[in-house]
């Protein structure tokens, strides 16, 4: 039953992402939540704790786009306490450049909270697109 709650959840979440809103994405992530973007990019490490989310990865990344975030989900899988959630991001940057990424995203839930995130996407695109985070300005 939980693994249907933690889906129904990232449903919402998804759909809510899909409009632009990322507050339920927010509010899902559990205080020491640790959030692992694989590779080599400058954007690739793992994000531990809520805050270092919002601060390192989340505010960086908002400071490159042009326009708000969307991301809208196209398959969701669950077993146990993990869900998997393919996805499409649609953004454009402040150098006018489209970042549609695709995404498979690892949810591991615990106490109805997201634990662990393992993001999986296209890192050429995110070197190409978004840079370095630690720069002001997006590349291009």
């Amino acid at each position: 039953m939980e693994s249907n709650e933690n889906k129904r959840l990232l449903q919402h979440v998804y759909a809510e992402l899909a409009k632009g809103n990322s507050r339920p994405l927010v509010e899902s992530l559990a205080d020491d939540v640790r959030w692992t973007v694989p590779g080599t990019t400058k954007w690739s490490k793992t994000y531990v704790g809520k805050e270092s989310v919002l601060r390192d990865l989340l505010a960086p990344l908002r400071a490159k786009f042009a326009t708000p975030y969307k991301a809208t989900a196209t398959r969701f899988i669950a077993e146990g306490d993990c869900v998997v959630v393919e996805a499409r991001g649609d953004v454009m940057t402040k150098s006018n450049m489209p970042y549609n990424n695709a995404y498979c995203f690892v949810y591991r839930f615990a106490e109805g909270k997201v634990r662990e995130l393992v993001e999986y996407a296209d890192t050429e695109l995110v070197t190409s697109a978004l840079g370095d985070p630690t720069e002001a300005s997006p590349p291009g």
